[in-house]
């Protein structure tokens, strides 16, 4: 059964432009590389040739996975997005009983979770722990570095 994924629509084409650049410019580039290990001799003792063709499998892997997740795949309705609780691309700022520090983040797909721009993935042990939560609710999550305790403050849209 396959797992469908939610993502943004800026989400989607960013996932739909890698698939074109791998089919486009990843396969040209491979196929070159290919022709200029074949040139060079006889193929059964070649090791540039051998890893040419290892590397057009590992692509040719990629582009499947890829396609594969892109079949998966499904634009959410921001608007649809019920606020009063987390879900997929709900914006939460949480803050962290222990010490105080409040963080907002966005729950997203594992595909599109960038920690750098505030988004994590649903399926990362915070995301988990804070799927279902309302304001005011605290949940004790289990991370790398032990046991946390947030307390969710705010739920909002993704483009909120």
């Amino acid at each position: 059964m396959a797992k469908i994924s939610y993502y943004t629509e800026e989400g989607l084409n960013k996932l739909k432009n890698e698939l074109n650049d791998m089919k486009t410019k990843g396969r040209t580039a491979i196929a070159a590389q290919i022709a200029e290990a074949r040139d060079k001799g006889d193929l059964s003792e070649n090791a540039e040739y051998d890893a040419a063709k290892d590397a057009q499998g590992m692509h040719e892997m990629k582009i499947a996975k890829l396609e594969e997740i892109m079949s998966n795949a499904r634009v959410i309705d921001e608007s649809s997005i019920d606020t009063s609780q987390v879900a997929v691309l709900s914006k939460v700022k949480i803050k962290n009983r222990k010490n105080g520090m409040e963080v907002t983040y966005t729950l997203v797909s594992e595909e599109e979770a960038d920690l750098k721009t505030g988004k994590i993935s649903v399926g990362s042990p915070i995301g988990k722990g804070l799927l279902g939560k309302k304001v005011g609710e605290t949940t004790e999550i289990k991370v790398p570095a032990g046991l946390m305790e947030f307390e969710v403050l705010d739920i909002s849209r993704f483009s909120e």
